[in-house]
Formats: structure tokens, sequence, C-alpha cells
């Protein structure tokens, strides 16, 4: 009976030291894994902190549902990832919605960033806000639209003036230098749709005294509003010549306009931007010609800038992005290739 009894603690003792030996284990698991958590959230941590010394530059565009817009934000990306800056991107769905406009622009100054872009759909309307940045210390890039104040640092963009001039004596080429023509614009408050339509007329009316500008509307980008417009220009002049488009939807709303009145060969039109259909127009030989500017390099030179601001540099006020004459003989060409976008 005592052997069995003895037999019996030796069993119970062991099973003791295998408990005990198994707790020890888990405790030191814990401990290890807890190290590891510990580890993981100082990294997340750092990871966290790292991004929020990176500096943030809030982009406002005119609009979103154009590429062109797309190709801005593209050449933006760009410049964030080789400058080390985090950027947002955004603008109405179309380019009438100046309210819209006002309210991203609010939205972006709420997050208190450092530094902002902004193309401006109207340039008074803005100009309330962007006193409120300019008082709260932000730097302010304007991008393809100037801005009717003095407070933005630089404006990354076409010489838009300079570009319509082109547009208008390609026109009078093409037509043989007489004729009617009109104009179907994007706007008549940003800078872009001013200097746009005024490089236009001013160089008809000043170096082509047998071509008469009939008609000037706006159809805020939109495309059926300009094919629309466009339509009823033709109507009322069944002997126009040609008709010039001032933006993407502004040209691609006068090549839909001209093709359901089956005008294609009558009228000739000349374009501003590119995009996949202007692109097909122009190889179809509906659009004779248009204006690129370059987009990629507009949203480029916008975060670049903003990065000399907060940097401390001398940042040059007007960044003269370039454009490009384009149509079906040079289409193909290196340079136009790299300014287009589809």
């Amino acid at each position: 009976m005592k052997k069995k009894w003895l037999a019996f603690l030796v069993v119970v003792i062991s099973v003791l030291f295998v408990l005990a030996a198994c707790g020890s284990e888990t405790e030191e698991a814990s401990e290890s894994s807890g190290n590891e958590n510990d580890e993981g959230k100082e990294t997340e941590t750092e990871s966290e902190e790292a991004a929020e010394d990176k500096p943030y530059i809030a982009i406002v565009s005119k609009g979103f549902q154009h590429q062109f817009w797309q190709a801005v934000q593209s050449g933006a990306e760009k410049a964030a990832e080789e400058f080390d800056v985090e950027i947002t991107f955004e603008g109405p769905e179309n380019e009438s919605q100046v309210d819209k406009q006002m309210e991203m622009l609010q939205a972006a100054l709420d997050k208190n960033p450092d530094a902002i872009g902004f193309a401006a759909l109207d340039s008074q309307a803005s100009s309330p806000l962007l006193e409120k940045a300019d008082e709260s210390g932000i730097p302010i890039i304007a991008f393809d639209s100037g801005v009717d104040s003095e407070i933005p640092l630089a404006t990354a963009s076409t010489d838009n003036y300079a570009a319509a001039q082109e547009a208008a004596n390609r026109m009078a080429e093409l037509i043989g230098e007489e004729g009617k023509v009109a104009l179907v614009v994007h706007d008549q408050v940003s800078v872009t749709g001013v200097q746009r339509r005024d490089g236009f007329i001013e160089t008809i009316e000043e170096n082509y005294p047998n071509i008469e500008i009939v008609d000037t509307q706006y159809g805020g980008g939109d495309h059926l509003e300009s094919t629309n417009l466009a339509k009823t220009m033709m109507q009322a002049n069944p002997d126009l010549a040609g008709i010039y488009g001032s933006n993407e939807g502004s040209a691609i709303g006068v090549v839909n306009a001209v093709r359901e009145l089956g005008k294609e060969g009558e009228i000739t039109i000349v374009g501003f931007d590119s995009g996949k259909q202007q692109i097909d127009a122009i190889k179809d030989g509906i659009m004779a010609g248009a204006i690129t500017q370059n987009p990629e390099g507009i949203g480029y030179e916008t975060v670049k800038a903003a990065v000399q601001a907060l940097d401390g540099e001398e940042v040059e006020e007007n960044i003269d992005t370039g454009y490009f004459w384009y149509d079906k003989d040079n289409i193909e060409d290196e340079e136009i290739q790299a300014a287009i976008y589809e």
C-alpha cells in the first residue's frame, strides 16, 4: 500500500512540474508576443508620423470629367512622388459649377494645407477664400487659369492668348482668309475663357478684314450644350465657313453638331486641347486641327512651384507650360505625342 502511495505521489509531482514548465513557456511567449505587438505599434506610429511630416498640398481644379484634368492630375502626382509631398486633387463635375468649386476650396482650407494649387472657374468669386488662405499664411499657386488677384505666388499655364492667336491664324489659312466664322467658348468668367476668346477674335479682326465673326456663344465646356449651340449657329448661318471650340468639351460639341447636321467637309473646325474624341475627329478629317497644351506639365509645375514656395525659394511668377498646333500631318510627331492625351 505504501509503495502504491509513493508511486501516486511521484506521478502527481511529475504532472505539477510539467504544468509549471508549460505555464512558464506560455508567459514567455505572451511577453514575446507583447513585445512584438509593441514593436508593431511603434512601427505603425512612426509610419503615421512620417506621413504627417510630409507637406500637404491641396489641389482644386476647374473640373474632372475631361481627360485634360485627369492628365493634369497625373502630372501633379508625378511631382508629388518626386518631391516627397502629399497631395489631394479634386474638381467639380463640370466647369459651370462655380459654387461647387468654392465649396471644395473651402473644404481644402478647412484641412489646413501647407499650400494650395487652384484653377479658378470664376476669378472674382474665389477672391474672399484666397484672401482667407493668404491671411493664414498658405501659399497659393494658380494653374491653367490665372486668378484676378495678386495673392497667388505663381501661375502655371499655357499662354492662352498666344495659343488662341495661333488658332485664329490657322483658321484663317484653312478658309482662305475669307468667310464667316463663329466661336463656342467654354465660359466668359475664367481667365482661360476670356483669353482664348479674345486672342482669337482680336487676331481675326486685326489681321483678316475679309473674315466676319458672326456669333460667340458659351457652352460651359459641356458636350451637349456646345452641340446645341453649334447646331443653332449653323442653322442661322447656312454659309458659315468655320467654328472654333475653345476647349475639349466645346470642340467635341462642335464636332457632334457637324456630324448631326451632315456638314462634314463644309465647316472647318479648329479646336483646343486634345483627348481621344478630338484626336479621332482630326484623324477622320472632321476637325482640321487643334491647339494642345501640356497638361501633365501644368500639374507637375504646379506642385513643383508649391514645394519651392514652402522651401522658401524664389518662384517664377508666370510659368509658361507651352502649347502646340497639331493636325493629321504632325499628330504622330514625338513632341505632339508627348503633349496630347487619350
